[in-house]
């Protein structure tokens, strides 16, 4: 079982102008030689973790993270102004030309593997290849699964409960919608509870290892409020494509090498999902894992991803 590779500190942290209002935070370490690549970040809004670095073997790779325009520690966060998905692609190949990279490996997790497959597709001479955990496509099965009654509700019915209580029996018809009013609604009050709620639920779904318990596991009020109101404002605009867009179009990146990930009991990104990627994708190799959720950090899910970026840098460096 591999672990984590041990913690490092940045070799420099960057803020990069973006649009005329907003500026994304960047970090890069390890290896400024080694392979490019690129980490995006779940969400949308969670921001990047400083254990993102550690997947990655830290003398054969050039490890960049950054928070998306509006969260995290980009500024200004949390923002929905002039962020979409074309912004957030735009974003990614602003930092690759920052660096003066020619290509790069690009690598993900959850909303991370749509934002990674957007900019692929989008970019495919920039790519060396992509690493993908707990795949996520952006199509109306997804967000129904995840917001509607008959989806994941049927697994977490009392936690499902939880996060309807703040909506009325009208609102109730269409949860995602309620939600979007609600966390950017000029009642802070209201917005705050639902940003909480929003970000509760998603937590005690996201591990088999380790769970929030109530609304006071909810440490970070910032975190909550930029993962909640970017995830609704995303998913209620569709995250700006059409349903079946992305995997319509992977025959655009199909030739270059992927590992895909994915937890049998994933119960925020269905497997089936990851299945059908991997069946349209010539060069992408799926990895399930047998006892593992949805979450970054589960045992089998840190295993499986810091062996496939210690593949990916044998298979970069031999081709």
């Amino acid at each position: 079982m591999k672990h984590l590779y041990p913690k490092i500190t940045p070799n420099g942290t960057h803020f990069l102008k973006v649009s005329d209002t907003h500026q994304i935070y960047v970090e890069d370490a390890g290896n400024r030689h080694g392979i490019p690549v690129i980490y995006c970040h779940g969400g949308p809004g969670a921001g990047a973790s400083s254990d993102f670095r550690r997947y990655f073997d830290p003398e054969k790779y050039h490890i960049i993270l950054f928070d998306q325009r509006g969260c995290g520690r980009s500024l200004p966060s949390p923002s929905i102004e002039a962020v979409d998905l074309d912004a957030l692609v735009h974003d990614i190949e602003h930092i690759r030309r920052y660096f003066n990279i020619k290509h790069w490996l690009v690598a993900g997790g959850s909303w991370g593997t749509t934002l990674a497959i957007a900019y692929g597709v989008r970019y495919p001479q920039q790519c060396l290849g992509f690493i993908l955990r707990g795949v996520f496509l952006a199509s109306q099965a997804e967000y129904d699964w995840l917001y509607r009654s008959n989806g994941v509700a049927k697994f977490f019915p009392e936690y499902y409960q939880d996060f309807i209580s703040l909506l009325n029996e009208q609102q109730r018809q269409d949860p995602l919608s309620a939600y979007y009013e609600l966390v950017t609604s000029d009642n802070e009050v209201a917005a705050i509870a639902a940003c909480k709620a929003w970000f509760l639920f998603e937590s005690r779904m996201s591990s088999i290892e380790h769970q929030a318990d109530s609304i006071m596991d909810v440490e970070d009020p910032h975190t909550a409020h930029c993962l909640a109101m970017q995830s609704a404002h995303f998913f209620y605009h569709k995250s700006y494509l059409k349903d079946g867009e992305l995997l319509g179009k992977i025959h655009k990146i199909s030739h270059l090498p992927a590992f895909i990930l994915h937890g049998r009991y994933d119960m925020i990104c269905q497997l089936s999902v990851a299945f059908e990627l991997a069946n349209v994708w010539q060069n992408a190799k799926l990895q399930v894992l047998p006892v593992a959720g949805h979450s970054g950090f589960e045992r089998q899910t840190i295993d499986a991803f810091c062996k496939a970026t210690d593949q990916m840098a044998q298979f970069i460096n031999v081709s």
